[in-house]
């Protein structure tokens, strides 16, 4: 597709690139377009129609990205995990040709291949449950299941497990899903076990950091250290229930009269 536009973009008239390249702007073909569109300008053209397609590139970029050009590009990726290629044998050249859009169409959207594959882990998971804000236990349950469900996903895909072990292995990689994925989760949680404090349900005396890896260690020790071991069903409850008896507001000795 991209070796046919530059052709097409050089016949056209001037005042009708434009409208060519406007009418399929509306989908991941306009991306292809204007990357054409460009290589025919910089690798020169008579000077009006320079003008007429720069425009039109120009007029094309302006435009919002196209969802479907975002949704190709994260598939190809995927496609290619899925068919054995391993995150450091991924390039964006491959992942454009596969997904048959233009390396310019990509590097609008991610400036390199890291910040490319933190958006294909998170395409492989779910959005974690927003706080309902009524009942702190609840909320933290409501957390740590989450986490036990992503615990079995991640066992039953073979695909989310390779992923996340290769993207582990790659320190550059997951600290930037530790920065952009996982210290959103934790300032979640923090924010539960700080209404905790407020409305009396956890001592003020606590360590919320902490408190926040007694809930969910034991969970990510399950879920990821020792795959082996079960999650079952109330797995999460009971965790938050052990943990928030020992955190629990304490009642007041009474002395005991002589």
């Amino acid at each position: 597709m991209t070796d046919v536009a530059p052709d097409a973009a050089m016949d056209v008239a001037p005042d009708a690139a434009s409208d060519v390249v406007s009418d399929a702007a509306t989908d991941v073909t306009s991306e292809v377009a204007a990357d054409a569109v460009t290589d025919v300008v910089s690798d020169g053209a008579d000077p009006g129609d320079r003008a007429a397609l720069g425009c039109a590139a120009a007029k094309v970029r302006g435009r919002p990205r196209s969802p479907a050009a975002d949704a190709a590009i994260i598939e190809a990726a995927l496609r290619l995990l899925e068919e054995g290629t391993t995150v450091d044998g991924l390039s964006i050249e491959r992942i454009a040709r596969e997904a048959g859009v233009g390396k310019a169409t990509v590097y609008r959207r991610w400036p390199g291949k890291g910040p490319l594959m933190l958006d294909v882990l998170r395409s492989l998971e779910e959005t974690g449950p927003e706080p309902a804000g009524v009942s702190v236990r609840d909320d933290i349950v409501a957390n740590l299941e989450f986490m036990r469900r992503r615990g079995l996903a991640k066992r039953n895909s073979a695909l989310l497990r390779s992923v996340v072990t290769q993207m582990h292995a790659n320190r550059e990689l997951w600290r930037a899903y530790e920065e952009n994925v996982i210290a959103a989760r934790r300032a979640s949680l923090r924010d539960v076990l700080r209404r905790g404090v407020e409305c009396g349900e956890i001592r003020d005396d606590v360590d919320l950091e902490l408190l926040g890896e007694l809930f969910t260690g034991p969970m990510l020790t399950r879920a990821i250290l020792h795959e082996w071991r079960e999650l079952p069903e109330g797995l999460a409850e009971r965790i938050v229930d052990t943990v928030l008896e020992g955190v629990s507001p304490r009642e007041p000795r009474v002395s005991p009269r002589g």
